[in-house]
């Protein structure tokens, strides 16, 4: 067998009594590409901060043997002297720098003593013509979309050499087009002989890209398996510590009458001149999960943020709650009148990470907890306990900070900040990006039992699956109009995908 580039024995890493890893052994051979997979908390980031250098020796107990002599880290420099280089989820660029600027931070060319900016552009641009990327060497971080930062955080892992690259859900943000240029770029450094780590919580970019799959859980390692030799049921099974038969678990139920009707919703792009969305016109009924599909770009979002009142540009049309015209110009409008919206990015904009658990659980029902300007810390307290226990969040005390949360806690966490308004119509934008299988079956399963208890919610997502098999109807939107709304009945991946690229016929 071809000697491991990467082997760890015995590993484990504690955090004030916690165990984050317990006896973990990993091993990687040179240009294979190990997915490592499970649930948010099982160890997956903690492991790779161990390889990178972010816990340096010292900090955590077991050997690590790299390219075949014992590799004992101070920092995460010394990794990448190593030919070793991580992408992490949570992105670590400057916004007020540009593409090239990030990319070469740290180790910038020089030439006489200073810094050569020309070479650096230059290398910058043949970094972004390889990976496909549109947008110049001289941009502002700031001014790039989510999913172009993140295509910046590879093209810096790939700027120096490396022998060895983590990927902790590098395609989070990623538009199909950019996840498909980086498998491509995986498989030719695959070719080159670049061993590849990969972390993700999509099953289906798991079975495509990995030659291995290892599974951990609660910190340890469950199982290995040469991809082509498992399916995901066992996967989940694994990562979960249990058979999951339904994981979309619909049911026939009786559904409401109308409660939001939206007529000839239009809203303007301030930059192009042409509408973001284009008189837009559906129902939504009490009781009722009405899934909204479309590509990057189809107006989805911008649909939610109308109806929360932050439209992107100007907006015409009727928006109408129990039967009534709602003028929204404000968040604390739509709140007012019962509509909610989880976000689609809880890094971005919706979780506060210098506040608790309980203070962001409290944020949009602050009249509940406060006399006059002072907060009740007893009623906010309750407030943060009831939906904590309602939803299963999992913090040893709710006064901790979110960031200490895993990704599908905060997610939770967030959900209940909406729910603590007591809305009449909940708007989830991508309910369950970046969560494992276990939390995704907890959030839909709570959406089934509010629908059963006559909450209206309208759904966006981009994985098929999830829009099939949770919605009771599907509105699929196109280039910012309706192109069609299917009936449960009638409704299946390829009609959807279908009707989202613009085809005619169906």
């Amino acid at each position: 067998m071809t000697e491991p580039i990467l082997e760890m024995r015995g590993i484990a890493k504690d955090f004030e009594g916690v165990h984050a890893l317990s006896d973990v052994d990993l091993s990687v051979t040179p240009g294979e590409i190990l997915a490592l997979v499970g649930e948010n908390g099982a160890g997956k980031s903690t492991l790779m901060k161990i390889i990178s250098g972010v816990y340096p020796f010292g900090e955590y107990s077991g050997e690590i043997r790299y390219k075949g002599e014992p590799l004992q880290l101070g920092d995460t420099r010394e990794a990448q002297n190593r030919g070793i280089a991580i992408i992490h989820q949570e992105l670590n660029l400057v916004g007020g720098m540009t593409v090239a600027e990030n990319i070469f931070l740290g180790h910038e060319p020089t030439s006489l003593g200073w810094v050569d900016r020309k070479k650096m552009r230059r290398d910058t641009q043949e970094l972004l013509d390889r990976l496909g990327l549109k947008f110049a060497p001289d941009t502002l971080i700031s001014d790039l979309s989510v999913g172009q930062s993140q295509m910046t955080e590879i093209a810096k892992a790939l700027a120096q050499k490396v022998d060895l690259l983590i990927l902790d859900e590098p395609t989070s943000a990623l538009t199909d087009p950019e996840i498909e240029t980086l498998f491509q770029l995986l498989e030719q450094l695959k070719r080159q002989g670049v061993t590849s780590i990969y972390i993700s919580h999509k099953l289906e970019e798991v079975f495509r890209i990995s030659d291995r799959i290892t599974v951990l859980r609660d910190g340890r390692v469950i199982s290995t398996w040469a991809t082509k030799e498992t399916d995901s049921n066992h996967v989940v099974s694994a990562m979960v510590g249990r058979d999951i038969e339904d994981l979309f678990p619909w049911r026939e139920r009786p559904i409401g009458e109308t409660i939001l009707q939206v007529e000839d919703l239009t809203v303007e792009d301030p930059s192009h001149h042409r509408p973001l969305l284009d008189h837009v016109s559906f129902e939504l009924h009490k009781g009722e999960i009405l899934g909204l599909s479309g590509l990057m770009g189809a107006g989805r979002t911008e649909l939610a943020e109308s109806l929360f009142g932050v439209p992107p540009g100007k907006m015409s049309g009727r928006i109408l709650l129990e039967g009534s015209e709602i003028r929204i110009r404000h968040p604390k409008d739509a709140i007012k009148v019962g509509i909610a919206l989880l976000t689609e990015d809880r890094k971005q904009s919706g979780c506060l990470f210098n506040l608790s658990v309980q203070k962001n659980v409290s944020l949009a029902s602050m009249k509940k907890v406060s006399s006059g300007p002072w907060v009740r810390l007893s009623s906010e307290r309750e407030l943060a306990k009831k939906y904590a226990d309602e939803l299963a969040i999992k913090s040893s005390n709710l006064r901790n900070l979110i960031g200490t949360l895993s990704g599908g806690n905060q997610q939770k966490v967030l959900v209940a900040r909406w729910l603590a308004t007591e809305p009449k119509v909940l708007i989830l934008d991508e309910p369950t990006r970046g969560v494992d299988v276990g939390a995704k079956v907890e959030i839909y399963r709570l959406m089934i039992e509010l629908a059963r208890e006559g909450m209206a919610i309208l759904m966006i997502s981009s994985e098929l699956p999830e829009v099939v098999g949770m919605s009771d109807r599907i509105l699929v939107m196109h280039e910012g109009r309706v192109a069609d709304c299917l009936n449960r009945e009638e409704a299946n991946q390829e009609r959807v995908m279908h009707l989202a690229t613009g085809a005619v016929s169906v």
